[in-house]
């Protein structure tokens, strides 16, 4: 079941010290109808290794100035406009944050996730 965003957001904030956090950065990913290079995609498939979702999520929130990560990922047959993934990185200076998240978001399409769109 697909949490919210704002749910993810609070288990986060949550987890961080505030006298750390200064930055809560949050993405959204979703099907899009058209690929990279311009081909209708009509969906979807998505399957996750939860292992190596795990390590990843430790390597990030080890980062210096990074307080707490959540990530919901979802998995099977996906439709043009389903959610396929929420990612929320909480940290303590925008220097910190957005490097983290950008190398977290790559990690994930790249070591966690296979997809092949239909």
């Amino acid at each position: 079941m697909r949490p919210s965003i704002d749910s993810l957001v609070k288990k986060a904030k949550k987890r961080s010290n505030p006298e750390n956090l200064g930055m809560v950065l949050v993405h959204n990913g979703v099907v899009r109808g058209t690929s990279r290079n311009g081909k209708k995609v009509s969906g979807m498939n998505l399957s996750v290794n939860k292992e190596k979702l795990s390590r990843v999520i430790k390597e990030i929130e080890r980062k210096d100035g990074i307080e707490a990560v959540e990530v919901w990922l979802n998995e099977g047959n996906l439709k043009v406009g389903d959610d396929i993934m929420i990612v929320v990185v909480t940290g303590r200076f925008r220097s910190n944050v957005l490097p983290a998240f950008e190398e977290l978001i790559s990690r994930i399409k790249e070591e966690v996730i296979c997809e092949q769109e239909l």
